[in-house]
């Protein structure tokens, strides 16, 4: 990664876990209904910002194959430049922990950091239901990471509501593929007509699951060896549209020995659920 600057500085971006996932229906426009349960967890990307005067948005760490102008973090920036119409600019680096196309949600959150962040580096004063709305044309998840607490979701993952989770440690494993969202949610036989919870609490909407599952473990034999390897231990569940898979625990002792096997075999992570985001009282 090129080196930020010492001027430059630093905001974590959390990942976060679908702990249940349900597709209530398919809208006109081709969108997905869904309910879900947002967790963030304690593993974070980390974005470098420094203002600038003269309003150019530069993105130092761009990512192989795709243009700085399409990347989450450099639209953050843009929108949120134009919305409150500063003439400041910035320089962005990000520091990527958060594996890509797993699930985590880390360009989501990267994006919501940004926007989080500048509104105050540049004095946007803008309210947290104003950067969500902004969040929600560059992404369905970039909202839930400013509301920045766990969340019940509905609509397209926009219309979020504060849900108690108990504290766990999750064991996160990463097969060695990208799944394609796409793909997933035009799949013929994917579940899209899940019943609605009429008061979702954490009790009651057990047991979880994710009507995408089913469809990426056949359609992804990594991600079904990965799931087999995972029943050993537990009950894993497949976040968003995967590739990436977790098991729940209660205890740290426990996530621990499950991650010092898995680990052996897999990339794999071991975290603890977080209460809040940690930008969320700024």
């Amino acid at each position: 990664m090129t080196t930020p600057p010492a001027h430059a500085q630093a905001f974590l971006a959390p990942a976060k876990l679908n702990l249940d996932l349900r597709i209530i229906g398919r809208r006109a426009d081709g969108y997905h209904e869904l309910e879900t349960i947002f967790c963030l967890i304690g593993l974070y990307d980390t974005v470098y910002l420094a203002p600038r005067p003269d309003g150019m948005i530069k993105l130092h760490t761009p990512i192989a194959g795709v243009p700085p102008e399409q990347d989450l973090s450099y639209r953050a920036a843009y929108v949120l430049q134009q919305h409150s119409q500063t003439h400041q600019g910035v320089d962005i680096w990000l520091e990527k922990n958060i594996p890509m196309g797993g699930g985590l949600g880390g360009g989501s959150s990267d994006a919501a950091t940004v926007l989080i962040a500048l509104n105050r580096l540049w004095q946007c004063q803008l309210d947290r239901t104003s950067l969500m709305q902004l969040g929600i044309t560059l992404g369905a998840d970039v909202p839930f990471f400013i509301f920045g607490r766990n969340a019940f979701a509905q609509g397209i993952g926009e219309q979020l509501s504060p849900i108690n989770i108990p504290k766990q440690w999750y064991v996160v494993v990463k097969p060695n593929v990208h799944v394609s969202t796409a793909v997933i949610f035009s799949h013929k036989d994917l579940t899209r007509d899940s019943k609605p919870t009429i008061m979702p609490t954490f009790q009651n909407i057990q047991p979880f699951r994710n009507d995408m599952q089913a469809v990426v473990l056949e359609a992804y034999p990594e991600v079904l060896q990965a799931y087999q390897t995972l029943q050993s231990y537990g009950s894993p569940l497949m976040t968003g549209s995967g590739a990436c898979l977790f098991i729940s625990c209660k205890q740290f002792q426990e996530a621990q020995t499950i991650y010092n096997q898995v680990s052996q075999k897999y990339q794999t992570y071991l975290v603890e659920g977080l209460s809040q985001h940690p930008l969320f009282d700024n």
